[in-house]
This record gives structure tokens, C-alpha cells and sequence, in this order.
């Protein structure tokens, strides 16, 4: 079916309407499963496919919220955007620098990812769009992005404090290519700039201190793009993109997630005598950083059947019931694992020991202050934990006693991690919302339920 004409149906205020659920202790978890296809890798091939001459095929896009705006706002930006089949999409795009004038604004709910990428993309056509939001976007910090934007030659209309939406963002009619380094390790910030870059003669660079995800460049290179990243410094990485290339349309086989995948899996490590399959993980070392932590606690996680598609590397996980301990993990490594703290600090709660978090201050400007959230999740749920400058230390005594009523604040990663905890917690954990779920994993209740998660 071809997508409707983008309309504005997001509720822009918190719904008083919530769906509360709660969690209590299972029986082990068991079984084979796969995860939602990744939300980053899904994002980024409606974006270069509807920049790109010809036809994209899209297995395995995922299908939830934040994808499906993005996917809306391709079309009203001049692709065609069409669903072939469960999790098949297909895009005929319109060329680098080829978006035609929305008629409406871009509403990307509650997608930083989708809406700071478009961002970029549009930075790079002679267009004006309006971009906003959820009550949770409309929150978050935009002005990181919209710097670069504006040395390349886009303009940005009049907003709330910070760059927040809506805003209009008009693109620029002749872009500059530009050497810019990122402020703090941001994949969004890096693939903003490199999307305006497409539209500008000459080459762009991007410098990071400390590597971010390179999913952007690996779909670029697959798109035809002339891109190089090369090492700069202990931790960084240097990316040029030579701009107006001829993208063409590609077949894009998008991957398990692994954000999505490390809440069912710390539930099979923390719920006595787990053992579940998880296929097709992406396993991309930058985005592995989890599962690089979780295995110097001590969790059981064993890799099989390695493959590839398009530069992304996956594999089958088996994942089975751990005794974990307590480690510090170093800040170098949060790029790598950013969305994945949250739940992290479940596992860490069920430990023996002190787990030390270190340099998560990009937790601070996410769906919610996910540092103080996730803190607050542990406190009320009897775990003892303090947040010290943007480290969050976790005292692991080998169970929660649970009980608590958690906040979500509208993010999706807080109601799964509660919902984890609440499965070896020794009473159960009540979420206030469950609703917001579905913009990144709208079957996961269903698919714990499936693996014997006991939720009411």
C-alpha cells in the first residue's frame, strides 16, 4: 500500500489516557526469537533511498513509530514511499538534493533520530520545511545539529530556546561543503552534516573525538557514494564524503537491533534458568557495546551463523541465565551503547558488587533525562544507586526487591526496563505508561509474553 498523506494525528501533550502494566517473577524464559529490524539502519534507508536515483527494496524495516514518520515524511518531501508485504518497503527517490516543498509540516512524534537525519537532508535542498513533535521532541535540544547546518548555508527560522521545535528549517540554495568537529561523540550530528554534504561540491569532513556509529557512512558506501573514514587520534575517526554524487536505489536487508535486543536479553540473563535465540543481531563493534559489557560481568552470550548484509555485520545470539558482577565501565565506551544504560542498570541491580557507569551525559538530553530517570526507576524499585556528575554507580546486591511504581516520562527504553526488572524482582514493578513502546519495539510485550514474561 502506498503511505497516506502525511496528516498531523500526534498528540502533542501527554495523553491522560496511560496504559499502565506491571511485572512480576517468571518462570524461566525460553525459546527463539527475532527482535525488530534496527531503528537506526531503518531510518537511514528511507532517507538515502528517497535520495537516491531509482528504487530501494527495503526486508525487514522496522515498522514501529518513529520509523513510519520518517517513512511519511519521505513522501511528503517527494519520494515514493510504498509497503510491499510485512516489513517490505520499496522507495522510488528523487535524487540528491531533489526533495520537492512539503505541503504540511514533518511530524516526527517522538523521533530525535528521524527528525535531526531529515534535518540534514533537507539542509541540502533549496526547500523551507517546518519540522516538529511530540510534547517529548518539542523538549529536546536541536541547536547541536542546526550549527553545522547553518555554516553550509541553511537557514533556520524562528524558535523556542535551544533550537527546539517546531522550527522551519530553509535549505540552502548553493551548500558549502565544511571541516567540522563534533562537540560531543553524536552519530546524529555526524549524519546530519554528512546528508547536507550530498548537496555541496567538494568534500565535507567530519571529525570525531571519540567514534560514534558508522552506519551512516557503511549506507552511503552501499548507496554509491565516494566516502572515506579513516583513524584520527586514540579514539576518533576523520570522514570525508565527496558531495553531488549520483546515489542509486539498492536492496538494504535491515538487521535484528541490538537496542532493541538487549532488553529481552538482559531478562534471559537475570531470570534463573533462562536460555533464548535470538537471530540476525546486528553486531556492528560500534554499536556492541553492551554485549562487550555484559560478558565481563559474566553473562552467557554466544555468537553463531556471522553474517553480513551492506556492510552490517549479524549473528545469532544464544543467550542463557548469569551470576553477574559488578564493573566499571569506561566512558570511552558509551558511543557504543548509549540507548542501552537504561537497562544495563538492571542488570547491574541484580549483580554482586558496584557497577560504575562512566561519561553518560548524553543520556541528559534524550527522550527524557535518562541518567536521573533511570536512577530514580532503581531507587523506587529498593536498588541503591547515586548519579555523581553524568557516572551513575549501581550497588548490586544479587536481587531488587522491587515494589515500585516507575515513571516513564513518555520513553519507550524506561517502561522496558522496568518491565525487565520487574521479572526477578522479588515483587513485582508497575510502570504508569506502556504506550510509548511502540515507537521503537511495538511487539515486545507480545514477544516476552511468547518467551513466558508474565505481565498484567
Amino acid at each position: 500500500m502506498v503511505l497516506p498523506p502525511p496528516q498531523r494525528t500526534t498528540i502533542l501533550t501527554h495523553s491522560t489516557t496511560q496504559t499502565p502494566l506491571e511485572s512480576r517473577a517468571s518462570g524461566p524464559l525460553s525459546g527463539k526469537v527475532r527482535v525488530p529490524g534496527d531503528k537506526s539502519i531503518s531510518h537511514r534507508a528511507l532517507i538515502l533511498g528517497a535520495l537516491s536515483v531509482g528504487e530501494t527494496r527495503i526486508s525487514g524495516l522496522l515498522e514501529g513509530e518513529d520509523v513510519l514518520n520518517t517513512a511519511k515524511s519521505m513522501q511528503a518531501l517527494g519520494a515514493r514511499v510504498e509497503r510491499t508485504g510485512p516489513f517490505a518497503w520499496k522507495v522510488a527517490g528523487v535524487g540528491v538534493a531533489g526533495f520537492a516543498q512539503p505541503a504540511s509540516p514533518l511530524d516526527f512524534g517522538n523521533s530525535g533520530t528521524g527528525c535531526r537525519l531529515v534535518m540534514g537532508a533537507v539542509a541540502g535542498c533549496p526547500i523551507s520545511a517546518v519540522f516538529d513533535g511530540d510534547a517529548s521532541l518539542r523538549s529536546r535540544p536541536m541547536r547541536r545539529i542546526l550549527d553545522p547546518l547553518e555554516l553550509m548555508g541553511a537557514r533556520a527560522g524562528e524558535s523556542k530556546e535551544g533550537g527546539r521545535l517546531p522550527l522551519t528549517l530553509h535549505g540552502a540554495r548553493d551548500p558549502v561543503p565544511i571541516l567540522y568537529r563534533t562537540p560531543v561523540a553524536s552519530a546524529q550530528i555526524k549524519s546530519a552534516v554528512l546528508l547536507a554534504g550530498l548537496a555541496a561540491p567538494g568534500v565535507t569532513t567530519v571529525i570525531e573525538q571519540e567514534a560514534s556509529r558508522d552506519h551512516t557512512e557503511l549506507m552511503l558506501k552501499h548507496f554509491g557514494a565516494e566516502i572515506v573514514s579513516t583513524p584520527e587520534g586514540s579514539h576518533g575517526r576523520k570522514i570525508a564524503l565527496t558531495g553531488q554524487p549520483e546515489l542509486h536505489g539498492a536492496a538494504v536487508v535491515v538487521p535484528a537491533d541490538p537496542s532493541s535486543a538487549a532488553f529481552p536479553i538482559v531478562a534471559a540473563l537475570v531470570v534463573e534458568g533462562s536460555d533464548v535465540t535470538f537471530s540476525d543481531v546486528m553486531t556492528n563493534p560500534l554499536r556492541t557495546g553492551l554485549f562487550t559489557t555484559l560478558r565481563e560481568m559474566g553473562a552467557s552470550i554466544e555468537e553463531s551463523e556471522v553474517r553480513g548484509d551492506a556492510g552490517e555485520p549479524m549473528a545469532t545470539l544464544r543467550v542463557r541465565a548469569s551470576k553477574l558482577r559488578g564493573v566499571e565501565v569506561p566512558p570511552e565506551r558509551a558511543p557504543s551503547m548509549i540507548d542501552e544504560y537504561l537497562v544495563l542498570a538492571v542488570a547491574a541491580s541484580f549483580a554482586e558488587g558496584t557497577t560504575i557507569m562512566r561519561g553518560l551525559q548524553e543520556l541528559r538530553v534524550k527522550e527524557s533525562d535518562r541518567l536521573e530517570a533511570t536512577a530514580a526507576m532503581l531507587r523506587v524499585n529498593g536498588v541503591r544507586v547515586e548519579v555523581a556528575g553524568d557516572d551513575l554507580i549501581v550497588e548490586g546486591r544479587g536481587h531488587v526487591p522491587g515494589g515500585g511504581l516507575v515513571a516513564t516520562h513518555m520513553d519507550h527504553r524506561i517502561a522496558m526496563s522496568a518491565l525487565v526488572m520487574g521479572l526477578a524482582a522479588d515483587k513485582p514493578v508497575k510502570v504508569d505508561d506502556t504506550a510509548f513502546i511502540a515507537t521503537s519495539f511495538p511487539d515486545f510485550i507480545p514477544m516476552m509474553r511468547s518467551l513466558g514474561a508474565e505481565f498484567s
